[in-house]
């Protein structure tokens, strides 16, 4: 049994090893650019985790869980693409580094593959792990566009956008936890149990960014605070803090809201008051730790030994151990 560090060092040597030998050659290289610029490698690190519940020949399903992190990759690509980022982890994107045409192509090839490391599984589950994965993609794709139709809308409810971050973000860990017990032969009852851990810790993840771009540490989280605020984003904590002011309050955030010119630093910093002011950031933190009790509800139901459950378990507290 491996731990959570040995995983990840497998899946990065799969994918620097991979061969990109077809033509043309123009083709694959912005794929190999985009797998190559690192990450946490999450989603097929839950997959092996998950298998690694029941058996210790994790290397046996390697091409599904590099098809998961193919996938996800692909998502981020075309995400790019639409919303005309300049970076991604620090490069320069792909359609900035070629051009759009050149992404949506490369993009196209690389959700492909994704499907070709699935396929490359045992025969007596390839329609279960299909039927699975070709599910998980169409609720991204719904997700996606909830998460468009969004931008626009002013009265987006928090209900609303816990099913966009789910379907969004969460169904893919939730499909990498429930592949994994799928591969290895898990009961039906685990592998739904490794499904809703994966879709309350997802929701508690992703809420926990939302939680970071306006708290946290620039040096922790990578990336300068109030993305999200400067944009109008509306995540849980706008949508609360709107739902949630009083009068003045609510004035003032619609002033920044709707302002078109602004000095960034001046909007975080009222924003910010603002949420301090209706306590924000408490209801925010409550949200995560229902979702993560959630979570660990579903990984004691799983019937395998606590040793067993170690390393995910490990892995997991890693994921949400985020410094403030």
């Amino acid at each position: 049994m491996y731990s959570p560090e040995e995983l990840l060092k497998k899946v990065n040597q799969t994918l620097d090893g991979l061969a990109y030998d077809r033509q043309p050659v123009t083709l694959y290289e912005p794929i190999r650019y985009v797998l190559s610029l690192g990450g946490k490698r999450i989603r097929p690190v839950l997959m092996l985790l998950a298998y690694q519940l029941y058996k210790d020949d994790s290397e046996r399903i390697m091409q599904q869980a590099i098809g998961l992190e193919t996938y996800h990759n692909f998502t981020l690509l075309h995400d790019d693409v639409m919303d005309q980022a300049d970076l991604r982890r620090g490069h320069p994107t792909v359609h900035k580094k070629w051009n759009d045409n050149q992404a949506i192509l490369s993009g196209d090839t690389m959700l492909l593959q994704a499907f070709q490391r699935m396929l490359q599984c045992d025969g007596r589950v390839l329609g279960d792990v299909m039927q699975l994965f070709v599910t998980t993609t169409l609720e991204i794709d719904e997700g996606q566009q909830f998460d468009v139709e969004f931008e626009t809308r002013e009265n987006v409810t928090e209900d609303e956008y816990i099913e966009m971050i789910r379907l969004k973000t969460s169904v893919l860990l939730a499909c990498a936890l429930k592949m994994g017990g799928l591969l290895a032969g898990a009961s039906a009852d685990d592998q739904e149990a490794l499904y809703s851990l994966g879709e309350k810790i997802g929701l508690a993840f992703q809420l926990q960014d939302d939680l970071l771009d306006v708290y946290g540490d620039t040096k922790v989280f990578g990336k300068n605070i109030g993305g999200d605020i400067t944009s109008n984003k509306k995540t849980y904590m706008l949508i609360n803090a709107v739902n949630r002011a009083n009068t003045t309050q609510r004035a003032e955030l619609m002033r920044w809201i709707e302002a078109r010119e602004f000095n960034r630093e001046e909007k975080v910093e009222a924003v910010t008051r603002v949420y301090d002011e209706i306590g924000i950031r408490q209801l925010c933190e409550e949200k995560i730790n229902y979702y993560f009790e959630q979570g660990r509800q579903y990984l004691e139901q799983i019937q395998v030994s606590d040793g067993r459950k170690a390393p995910l378990r490990q892995y997991i507290a890693q994921m949400m151990n985020r410094q403030f």
